[in-house]
């Protein structure tokens, strides 16, 4: 599909759940070679023949790679690598050059490009690259979205849920953040109780592992 025919007026994300590839190429042919290949087996893409159109186009909340031309007709495919990685984009991206030499490849592969083919390629090859990439973008989402949800029922404590939850990831008995507290030992299993269940921790270990996965420092909350 050619970028000319994608309108401005979708939102910035377009939420799917499909994996889909991006293709930034300014041949026309190779654009519409690799469009037939990825389709051929399942896989939603995006076309593009610039750099800009395809910064323009709504992303999709999905599994995503990107293949790139690294020379694009008066651009540079590594500086969309930059502006790529500059706008928080972190799908993976797949450099396809022509005209490709050991420093380019080299400065792509520092910059977080996950392979590199000169064309032409073997559409196995290619392939693999792609089904490898949507492999780890879709385990980069999965990650997001379970920190996401823990920071969520993060912040649905009350203050005083995430002081005792700070001295129970420190190791202290009830007893212990009671007297810190200046709480009966009774509140304090009560607070307690309210935040494991917030939390959906059903181990004091689960709870350590969230805390941690969500970088809170249990030090820093004993001195609330």
């Amino acid at each position: 599909m050619i970028s000319g025919t994608h309108s401005t007026s979708i939102r910035s994300v377009q939420v799917r759940k499909e994996p889909v590839v991006y293709v930034v190429d300014d041949e026309e042919s190779m654009r519409i070679a690799l469009g037939n290949l990825f389709r051929s087996v399942g896989l939603r893409v995006e076309t593009f023949g610039s750099s800009g159109d395809f910064l323009a186009f709504p992303k999709y909340d999905a599994p995503s790679c990107l293949i790139l031309d690294v020379r694009l007709r008066g651009e540079n495919g590594l500086v969309l690598q930059e502006l790529v990685a500059k706008r928080g984009l972190r799908m993976p991206i797949v450099f396809v050059t022509g005209h490709g030499d050991i420093a380019m490849t080299v400065q792509a592969m520092k910059a977080g490009a996950v392979d590199f083919f000169s064309k032409p390629f073997r559409d196995q090859e290619m392939l693999d690259a792609v089904a490898n990439a949507l492999e780890r973008d879709g385990e980069r989402l999965a990650a997001e979205q379970s920190i996401a949800a823990l920071r969520v029922a993060y912040d649905s404590l009350t203050p005083r849920e995430r002081e005792v939850m700070g001295f129970v990831v420190a190791g202290l008995m009830n007893k212990q953040i009671a007297s810190r507290v200046n709480l009966c030992e009774i509140t304090v299993k009560m607070h307690r109780s309210h935040l494991m269940r917030k939390m959906a921790a059903r181990t004091l270990a689960d709870l350590v592992k969230k805390s941690v996965s969500l970088g809170v420092d249990a030090q820093h909350e004993t001195s609330l």
